[in-house]
């Protein structure tokens, strides 16, 4: 059963709606896993830390990649240890903190997060082509809109 089964016709539409986009994701999100694993024997967690350490050529640190992915160091470190193993990426030690390191995607490890980069855009773009673009642009539209008022903090309403 998924989470939009658990709402009622009784239940506020805004509420449906919520349960509707948990369902989505968790379905888009499932089969996302599944086609990293079948395609490229890794899993979400390590496509999403190579992401991370995409977006940032010169490496980051260990805190700052727990934070962008916002999970524990203790996974991050873990991952990361999988991923030096398979030489996709290197520890760089920082200057003048021997306790700290950056990481960062080997020339073997960009070459590997591009062919899943690509992949996953196609998959991400499938997952969607029920819709049209207009369709699209006003489904971005709406959600931003959402967005931005889930990020005013109460009482900050002008």
């Amino acid at each position: 059963m998924d989470m939009e089964a658990r709402a009622h016709s009784e239940h506020p539409e805004a509420l449906r709606l919520w349960l509707r986009l948990l369902t989505c994701t968790q379905i888009v999100e499932k089969q996302v896993r599944g086609m990293l694993r079948e395609r490229f024997d890794t899993t979400l967690p390590r496509f999403d830390l190579m992401a991370q350490l995409e977006r940032a050529p010169n490496g980051l640190k260990m805190n700052e990649l727990s934070r962008r992915m916002m999970v524990t160091g203790g996974n991050v470190t873990g991952i990361t240890d999988q991923l030096v193993t398979e030489g996709l990426v290197e520890r760089i030690d920082v200057e003048g903190d021997r306790r700290a390191y950056r990481v960062r995607l080997t020339p073997k490890g960009r070459k590997s997060f591009n062919d899943m980069a690509r992949q996953h855009e196609d998959w991400i773009v499938e997952a969607f082509s029920a819709l049209s673009e207009k369709d699209m642009a006003t489904l971005h539209k709406l959600l931003g809109k959402v967005k931005d008022h889930a990020s005013t903090p109460p009482g900050a309403e002008a």
